[in-house]
């Protein structure tokens, strides 16, 4: 190629992404700085914090700069290096962004990868990636998960929810996942061994009043739930507050349903945490980061022994890249989203 195509953030997003939040250009392909390399990206990763880094608001990671391609971990391969531990032909792993190239600076978070041992190199973006590890350490390390404990997981039927109710699982945990729609639900149980699925949409299509979810998971876990692993938030996050057990451990991991919103009203029932002397937890994964090898070598025995499902929605284009990240708003994801660029 002789042109780097980029998939830049033209201004800040105000509620859900338009098509006029961002613009897709062209410049010449980068050549290494003094000791990096250039990576020509294959596989991006489409993740709901993405939505957050749009806005010029405090957060873990600083805000997309405006005119700079959105933020995205990738994986592919090094185009040309300056650097004596990059070669040519290396496949490698990093926070770049969607673009064709992107220019990676020395002591970067960019890693060698061995895609020897997996089906596709995309699989270092769910199962082996961010996606897989954040629920093996947000639920090991933070749930301490026992058996016989009840495990709710809100999003379930995404990427990382999936992936919990699994291992929780493994754990010896029931497990009950919350999702929207019929076939989702469905494919809780068939495909990855919840106990229970509760759909938090009504026949309409329209999510249920938060006493009539409420009033469903109690049905489901009369005793309460011992772990709650969130990524919803808004009125999913109210009504499980309303269904702890004593003691129980909510690992706050995402809040979908709030990052288009520009009120972000929060949860209303967090003094039930109060009542049920809970525990409440932020995770984020780059906390892991130097354990990053036990998790995905567990993950990867698990896949292989068939313990553990982690399904990909590949989309392809950079060119469709807005579609395809609104996938994880409209629920029309099936699985870890991923763009396939090269």
């Amino acid at each position: 190629m002789t042109a780097n195509r980029r998939f830049l953030l033209a201004r800040r997003p105000h509620g859900d992404p338009v098509p006029q939040d961002f613009s897709l250009a062209e410049a010449p392909v980068p050549t290494p700085q003094p000791g990096g390399f250039v990576v020509r990206n294959h596989f991006a990763s489409l993740d709901p914090a993405q939505r957050g880094w749009m806005d010029d608001a405090p957060s873990y990671m600083p805000p997309i700069p405006l005119g700079d391609p959105v933020r995205a971990t990738t994986v592919g391969v090094v185009h040309a290096s300056d650097n004596p531990d990059f070669a040519p032909g290396d496949w490698v792993m990093g926070l770049n962004g969607l673009e064709d190239y992107s220019q990676v600076a020395p002591g970067g978070f960019t890693s060698k990868i061995d895609i020897s041992g997996v089906d596709s190199p995309s699989r270092f973006l769910s199962a082996m990636g961010a996606v897989g590890l954040t629920a093996y350490f947000g639920l090991l390390d933070i749930g301490q998960p026992k058996p016989g404990e009840t495990l709710l997981v809100s999003g379930a039927a995404g990427a990382v929810g999936s992936a919990v109710g699994q291992i929780g699982k493994i754990m010896g945990c029931r497990t009950i996942g919350i999702a929207g729609g019929a076939d989702k639900c469905r494919r809780l149980v068939a495909d990855y061994g919840f106990d229970v699925a509760i759909d938090y949409k009504d026949a309409g299509g329209n999510a249920k009043p938060v006493d009539t979810l409420s009033a469903e998971i109690a049905e489901a876990a009369p005793d309460g739930a011992d772990i709650v692993f969130e990524n919803v938030g808004g009125a999913v996050l109210d009504a499980e507050l309303m269904n702890l057990a004593m003691r129980a451990r909510i690992i706050l991991c995402g809040l979908i349903s709030e990052y288009n919103s520009p009120e972000k009203l929060g949860a209303r029932n967090l003094w039930q945490v109060l009542v049920k002397r809970a525990t409440m937890t932020g995770f984020l994964i780059a906390d892991h980061v130097p354990r990053f090898g036990e998790g995905g070598a567990q993950m990867a025995q698990w896949m292989a022994q068939g313990k553990i499902r982690v399904d990909e929605d590949i989309q392809q284009g950079l060119e469709n890249a807005y579609p395809a990240f609104m996938r994880l708003f409209s629920g029309a994801n099936t699985g870890k989203l991923v763009l396939q660029i090269a």
